[in-house]
């Protein structure tokens, strides 16, 4: 059976605009990254994928290799898109990316023109559309000029294959010149996409100023830090989780520093009816510039707990300080190496 979508999906849900432009964006996006890849979507993904834009989250962040394997997210996705979502296309905010490795040989990764442009027209013919609506450089190159990646993106919307472009995991001294090189050729840098969470804190130092005083938005990547805010982790490491697989999340960070930060921020939690995820998420989109929080989810109901997040938003001056208390770094970014330059 075909999916209809809620006609009531718009009716208590508020979007926030993206910088200082036009586009709104939901306070929530569903990222892919993980749980949306194989051969064939598993049919809790799909119904993931539904359930979200039932509830008013019009934005589905990809990238060219999430999967696994490399680029099967996007092709599931694709194949939603053709049998279920091509009627609400116009509804939608597609996101996707090019900057880490995708295929073998010297242009199969980082920032070049050769590579973006070539990873661009790829990723459209998997999720089978003429356009995305956000092109990101996933990561900053410092091997290639950034002119040649401000080139590339340019060429993107130019070219009419992306709407808009933004950044990922750029510091905010590259922000700036992204910036300035892409004003230069016309084009608005429209977004920035960092990690951010309550024990990952670096975009507090320079970065988020710097969004906010150059009009550009944001849209935080792991606000619970890979499932790291939430109480799963507290009496063992769950079979089917990040950490027992050892892939982007390492046991070692399971430390009792961050088992005791994470007691703690949960009795604030709960003092504000919510799961401590929940408040993580109310947490990141605490800031004026902060746009979106991108999440991932395994489940239906994890989905669902996220989004009810937006239900309580507001924080008192008192449970921020409490907060900070227990809000430290736990150095988890992972992708600390590309915003150090």
């Amino acid at each position: 059976m075909t999916f209809k979508a809620n006609i009531k999906r718009y009716d208590n849900f508020t979007y926030r605009r993206c910088g200082r432009s036009g586009l709104q964006l939901p306070p929530v996006t569903l990222g892919l990254w993980h749980n949306f890849g194989g051969k064939q979507m598993s049919k809790e993904s799909k119904k993931m994928i539904f359930q979200a834009f039932d509830r008013g989250v019009t934005h589905f962040d990809l990238a060219n290799n999430y999967g696994p394997p490399y680029g099967s997210a996007e092709s599931n996705f694709g194949k939603i898109i053709s049998s279920d979502l091509r009627k609400y296309r116009d509804e939608l905010i597609i996101s996707s990316k090019a900057g880490y490795d995708m295929w073998p040989g010297p242009y199969g990764e980082w920032g070049s023109k050769k590579y973006i442009t070539a990873s661009l027209d790829q990723s459209l013919e998997r999720m089978q559309l003429e356009y995305v609506d956000i092109f990101y450089s996933h990561r900053f190159d410092p091997l290639t000029p950034l002119e040649e990646t401000a080139d590339a993106l340019a060429q993107a919307v130019y070219q009419g294959k992306a709407l808009y472009v933004g950044i990922s995991s750029y510091s905010s001294k590259q922000t700036i010149i992204m910036n300035k090189l892409l004003k230069e050729r016309g084009i608005k840098c429209l977004i920035h996409q960092p990690s951010y969470s309550m024990i990952n804190r670096w975009i507090e130092k320079d970065l988020i100023k710097t969004l906010k005083k150059l009009g550009i938005g944001c849209i935080a990547f792991s606000p619970l830090a890979q499932g790291m805010l939430s109480e799963k982790y507290l009496k063992t490491v769950p079979k089917n989780s990040r950490a027992a697989q050892n892939s982007s999340l390492d046991k070692k960070m399971i430390t009792s520093s961050y088992k005791l930060k994470i007691h703690n921020l949960s009795k604030i939690a709960k003092k504000r009816n919510q799961t401590l995820s929940q408040m993580a998420i109310a947490w990141v989109l605490r800031h004026s510039t902060m746009t979106s929080a991108l999440i991932g989810a395994r489940t239906i109901n994890q989905l669902n707990e996220c989004i009810d997040s937006l239900k309580n938003l507001k924080f008192s001056n008192s449970e921020i300080k409490q907060i900070d208390k227990f809000a430290k770094e736990e150095k988890i970014n992972l992708w600390e190496t590309s915003s150090k330059y």
